[in-house]
């Protein structure tokens, strides 16, 4: 056999080896003579399937601004299903026109009916601010008897005055003074759950003025029987309700 062929025939061995080590490395394990697999501990894998692209893509990875749009809308559509007639004796111009009644829990409450302990005509507002309760006078020497949170100190008021207008979810702007010692807040916030006068308020006048005090609900539930609010006099939500239903504008109001 002549040199150039044995040469040949050598290359040709060398690369039948490479592509026959080259197989089996990538696409099977060693295996015994008899099929078997060498390894114990090896498991025939499934092949793995390439995941395929959802169609249409994730809007809300691949377009944030546009799912949040829809998020938007769809709450408006929710508030829209839940456009309530106001009740006629709450002010347009304070009041909110949605109806969130139905996602307060009306159990949360503290109020009870009790022998009245003010000597005040029926109909009558009476604030203890230091026992932190609210009574109103009913006929028969009856009250309802109601817990609150009251002012801190420096922010407590006191004195007679009458509730000069009632709102149903009122929307809140902090006064000036509020915004100067706290200009983190908004300068109006609409009604709502996450709205500091909750689910009513009642607004507290002397004569024609505007005391800038109020009966109102509350977001933060455990601040109730506290001294934590600028002045305003805060309620569980479901006894705010309460409240507005059984006192008309113009009833006499005392914070003693």
């Amino acid at each position: 056999m002549s040199l150039r062929l044995r040469l040949v025939l050598g290359v040709a061995a060398l690369l039948a080896n490479a592509s026959a080590a080259t197989a089996q490395y990538y696409f099977w394990p060693e295996s015994t003579q008899n099929g078997a697999t060498a390894d114990p501990d090896y498991e025939a894998q499934p092949r793995r399937q390439r995941a395929r692209a959802n169609w249409p893509f994730d809007e809300e990875r691949r377009d944030a601004p546009r799912a949040r749009a829809r998020e938007n809308h769809e709450r408006d559509d929710r508030d829209r299903e839940r456009l309530a007639a106001l009740p006629p004796d709450a002010d347009p111009n304070y009041s909110t026109p949605i109806d969130y009644d139905d996602d307060v829990d009306m159990r949360q409450t503290r109020r009870r009916f009790i022998g009245d302990p003010t000597a005040e005509e029926p109909g009558t507002l009476t604030i203890d601010t230091r026992a932190r309760r609210l009574y109103l006078s009913l006929e028969d020497g009856k009250a309802v008897e109601y817990a609150i949170g009251v002012g801190r100190t420096g922010f407590a008021w006191k004195g007679e005055a009458k509730i000069g207008r009632k709102a149903f979810w009122p929307g809140w702007t902090p006064p000036p003074e509020m915004l100067e010692r706290r200009p983190d807040l908004p300068e109006h916030m609409d009604g709502g759950l996450r709205n500091p006068l909750g689910a009513r308020a009642l607004y507290l006048f002397q004569g024609q003025k505007d005391t800038l005090f109020r009966i109102h609900g509350t977001n933060e539930p455990e601040s109730i029987g506290r001294a934590v609010s600028s002045g305003c006099i805060r309620m569980l939500n479901a006894d705010v309700i309460d409240l507005y239903k059984r006192v008309a504008k113009g009833a006499r109001v005392v914070v003693r």
